[in-house]
């Protein structure tokens, strides 16, 4: 600590506001985006997100006030431990005030913990366990975009009005796959429906033949994939092969998979599939303009909600910043709490830290938050 002891005390007050505002000016607003930059889900995420967020703080002119914002990114290879460690190191060492993204949610729990340890700020915009708003909220994380309550719930409901009760379940054996089994379970016994099996499969798995035949030899009228990007992907091609669906008899739901995975797979083995979602690039002219910005640095590929989400989060943090005058953490997640979210990719509509906003047209489904620190926003 140094000491001014020629300074009398007027002079000593005014040195220190100077000194204050000086930090202020020079100390920048660090952004990481951490995200699947290599694995099964980086063509809905990884790299996207990163020019999400970067859309998002040209907007500000790269600086709020004197400060500049500065983004760093990372790729956790979907391993928590990796996660864990580079987002221990950015809050640690590296001076990161925001971790956005996040995808796959056994990485989002792990850094949570982390986050809640460190006082800091967390945004999901790319994962979505229930927990994160549940059991393990923490008042500083923010779940954007989605989450496995609204896939199932929204799913289920669609399904059940068409008299589609029974479901047979082919998901990915880690934390997502989980939280989406049980919310179906969830979802399905309030309807009067039941899934009749399951298959499970590690991240990443190329052959899904033996799940796929499974599931038709089960007579269930819907077959839902709880998985996503490269897996959900292979399945459906896979399923095209065998024709399965293609009598009529089961129909495909996929539960987290995005419409830019639709390219992927083809229109001719797509068809019938249903998805659920929270942002559609062509939705109306606002996201047009938004996803031609977009695509104009990612080389014409169109936005996935997840990589929206990310812009829409790391936006609504800046003007947080902005607006509290400060990058604390307290002070930035009330002013994150009082702001409206509007912007070209999400629109709030009322939805406020207690309740998911009311409206079918969109993946939520009104209820009562479990954790009235956490807040988990709807987004068109």
């Amino acid at each position: 600590m140094v000491r001014h002891r020629s300074l009398p005390p007027v002079a000593f007050c005014v040195a220190l506001v100077g000194f204050a505002t000086l930090a202020f000016a020079q100390d920048a607003v660090r952004i990481g985006v951490l995200s699947d930059m290599s694995g099964p889900y980086a063509d809905i995420a990884g790299k996207g997100s990163l020019a999400a967020a970067e859309l998002a703080v040209e907007e500000f002119g790269g600086k709020i006030g004197d400060r500049r914002i500065e983004i760093v990114s990372a790729d956790h290879q979907n391993k928590p431990d990796v996660g864990s460690a580079t987002a221990r190191k950015w809050l640690d060492q590296d001076g990161v005030d925001m971790i956005v993204d996040v995808i796959t949610s056994s990485v989002a729990l792990a850094v949570q913990h982390i986050a809640r340890e460190k006082e800091k700020i967390v945004i999901f915009s790319g994962a979505g366990a229930s927990q994160l708003a549940g059991e393990s909220c923490a008042r500083n994380s923010f779940v954007w975009t989605w989450d496995t309550y609204a896939l199932t719930n929204v799913a289920s409901q669609t399904f059940g009005r068409e008299n589609l009760r029974d479901w047979y379940l082919i998901e990915v054996d880690c934390a997502l796959g989980r939280a989406l089994d049980q919310g179906i379970r969830d979802a399905l016994g309030r309807i009067g429906g039941k899934v009749v099996g399951v298959s499970r499969h590690p991240l990443g798995t190329a052959d899904f033949s033996s799940f796929l035949l499974q599931a038709q030899s089960s007579g269930a009228p819907v077959i839902a994939l709880l998985n996503g990007g490269a897996d959900a992907v292979n399945a459906l091609k896979q399923a095209s092969e065998f024709q399965i669906g293609k009598d009529g008899k089961q129909t495909f739901a996929s539960l987290a998979m995005l419409i830019s995975d639709v390219k992927a797979i083809g229109l001719k083995e797509a068809q019938g599939l249903r998805i659920t979602e929270s942002f559609y690039w062509d939705l109306d002219d606002r996201s047009r303009a938004w996803s031609a910005r977009y695509a104009a640095k990612m080389g014409g590929s169109m936005p996935s909600m997840i990589q929206a989400g990310t812009y829409s989060a790391v936006r609504h943090y800046l003007k947080a910043v902005q607006a509290a005058g400060s990058k604390a953490t307290d002070e930035v997640v009330a002013a994150m709490h009082a702001l409206p979210v509007e912007d070209a990719t999400a629109s709030a509509g009322g939805a406020s830290a207690s309740r998911w906003q009311v409206d079918e047209r969109l993946l939520f489904v009104s209820r009562e938050e479990p954790c009235p620190q956490s807040w988990a926003l709807g987004s068109i």
